[in-house]
């Protein structure tokens, strides 16, 4: 899948994420309820965040010092969520990559301060689930 597409998907599941986190539904309820399916690697990520929720809500708690999930604003709350997803389930996706479209997207869709935020959580959380990767210096 090419870049853009990629950076396409990952907004939408964005989008998604939000909308679910909002409305205090599932993601998969979100999804059911669109007349148009969005592109497929969007939806995994979606779908993918709501099956893995408890292991991924576990990890950004235990690296998120001094913040509880329910603090963080919905957009970096999702944000960390997708990309959590993508460093611990999908392994064909480069560390560097899923950090750096995160914090491209904080930038996009968040506060100021929120890309700061998101690169520490995230190369914390990285260090954890991909350490081999980290070592060899592909961090961002």
């Amino acid at each position: 899948m090419a870049l853009g597409s990629r950076r396409s998907a990952r907004e939408r599941a964005l989008s998604l994420l939000y909308e679910a986190d909002l409305k205090g539904e599932p993601v998969s309820l979100v999804l059911a309820e669109l007349p148009v399916a969005p592109q497929k690697y969007a939806a995994e990520v979606a779908a993918g965040v709501e099956q893995h929720a408890t292991a991924i809500d576990d990890l950004v708690a235990r690296h998120a010092i001094d913040w509880s999930i329910e603090r963080m604003p919905v957009v970096d709350r999702a944000i960390l969520r997708m990309a959590t997803f993508e460093l611990g389930w999908e392994p064909d996706v480069p560390m560097s990559v899923v950090i750096s479209e995160a914090v491209e997207l904080a930038k996009v869709y968040s506060t100021e301060e929120s890309s700061g935020f998101v690169n520490g959580l995230l190369a914390a959380i990285s260090r954890e689930l991909r350490p081999e990767e980290y070592k060899l210096g592909s961090r961002p």
